[in-house]
């Protein structure tokens, strides 16, 4: 068996807390599919917690229906190697699900079907929907295609994809939610542009119980996701192609400690400062 564990109490970002509530995430599932999945819908979270995918490929993956459901959100730029990223996640997850010794019996072993799907809310112009498929990385295309893999990408940013936001409630809320911090940050640090959004949902009835619940826990996985979207994306902007990778493992570990600086009641432009890091001017 692999060491790679499920962790089904595993709230690593805002969206993972959100959407791993069971109904959530049937409501959501129901909004992307456009089908309707009744309460009693049996969900089984099985996202990897392995330290190998953690800041890749670990928002949410759940078992309903006989199909295994990679389920992200992406903040940053799409990455194009998003389905070869997908396919070793995969194979992690079936060598979870999988008894090994099951593998050299005849009896074939039914799995659950694979599907996969991005639901991304960055700053750059991107379209309502796009594929993004394995093929398109392979140096050499054979008429007969014998393994594909297809990430399905949707543009979550408030306004678009609104006949799916409209299905949802926690969706649509969600939306809401991130895109008041992002007009917030026009004009204010992270810190404080969190705390209003949280405020000004709350009076408008945007998900105000799991607001209310997670209160302090929202604006720390904020800060720290923002914190290192932003640090990667400079990261990528100042290293060469054969430097990115290493670089980016650097500055995954810098926001490590920068996390530990804000928890400890700086503000960001101090953390930031003490790291040594730049920031835009809506964040510095």
């Amino acid at each position: 068996m692999t060491e790679a564990k499920t962790n089904r109490n595993h709230k690593d970002s805002v969206f993972t807390c959100l959407f791993s509530e069971k109904s959530n995430l049937l409501e959501l599932y129901s909004a992307i599919s456009g089908k309707s999945y009744p309460e009693s819908t049996k969900i089984e979270i099985v996202t990897l917690s392995d330290v190998l995918y953690m800041n890749q490929i670990n928002d949410i993956a759940f078992v309903m229906e006989d199909k295994l459901i990679v389920l992200i959100e992406h903040q940053s730029s799409i990455n194009n190697n998003m389905p070869l990223r997908m396919l070793q996640y995969l194979s992690a997850e079936y060598d979870m699900i999988v008894n090994r010794k099951s593998l050299y019996k005849q009896k074939r072993i039914m799995i659950p079907s694979p599907e996969f799907i991005v639901l991304y809310n960055g700053d750059k112009k991107f379209p309502d929907y796009k594929e993004l498929k394995l093929s398109d990385s392979y140096k050499f295309k054979t008429p007969d295609l014998y393994l594909e893999l297809v990430v399905k990408i949707y543009n979550i940013n408030k306004g678009r994809n609104a006949e799916m936001a409209s299905r949802s409630q926690a969706l649509s809320g969600y939306e809401e939610f991130i895109a008041q911090i992002k007009e917030n940050l026009r004009s204010m640090e992270l810190r404080e542009a969190i705390k209003l959004a949280v405020k000004a949902c709350i009076s408008k009835n945007i998900l105000v119980s799991f607001l209310e619940r997670h209160g302090s826990e929202v604006e720390n996985m904020l800060l720290r996701e923002w914190t290192m979207d932003e640090a990667l994306a400079v990261a990528r902007e100042e290293a060469s192609e054969d430097t990115r990778e290493e670089c980016e493992a650097e500055h995954q570990q810098q926001m490590r400690e920068l996390f530990a600086l804000l928890e400890s009641g700086v503000t960001l432009a101090e953390a930031k400062k003490k790291m040594g890091l730049m920031g835009s001017p809506a964040t510095a």
